[in-house]
């Protein structure tokens, strides 16, 4: 490893962690030739992939497209940055166990629809409502109905008090 500092290809290893339970390391570097330290980190390669759309369009795996429409179905919702992460490695790590260079833009949506619906209702409905396209309000209640939600009875009120 190259030196940030001087240059020199020496360096040895002083630390190593592991971070986001495996998918990274850290390393602590010391160089021999000038002492100073530095950090790097080392993580799988992941393989190319090509999303195959609904309308048989191919574009690359965008990582930043799917961590953009997590925020999205998360704002504002009770959920770390760490949750997030958590999701994108689940998918980057099933896409890539697949051992295909292309994968169905729906196999994707449904993955994040499993790991939402078990971190937060609300953001599994955004989600689905924009992924399934919904149509109208019953497509709404039959999702919501799905995940056990019932209606409240219908209140009235008394208008002679």
């Amino acid at each position: 490893m190259k030196c940030p500092y001087c240059g020199a290809r020496d360096a040895r290893v002083i630390d190593s962690r592991e971070l986001n339970g495996g998918e990274s390391i850290r390393r602590r570097r010391e160089c021999i030739a000038c002492g100073r330290r530095f950090t790097t980190y080392e993580r799988v390669e992941p393989i190319w992939l090509m999303v195959v759309k609904r309308d048989g369009r191919r574009e690359p795996f965008d990582v930043g497209k799917l961590r953009e429409g997590l925020r999205l179905a998360l704002k504002k919702r009770p959920v770390s940055p760490d949750e997030i992460d958590r999701i994108v490695a689940t998918v980057e790590r099933e896409l890539q166990s697949l051992g295909t260079s292309e994968v169905p833009s729906t196999l994707i949506g449904e993955i994040v629809l499993r790991e939402l619906k078990q971190l937060d209702d609300v953001a599994y409905i955004r989600f689905a409502s924009v992924y399934r396209r919904f149509a109208d309000l019953e497509d709404l209640r039959r999702e919501m109905e799905a995940l056990g939600w019932r209606p409240r009875a219908a209140v009235t009120v008394d208008e002679t008090s």
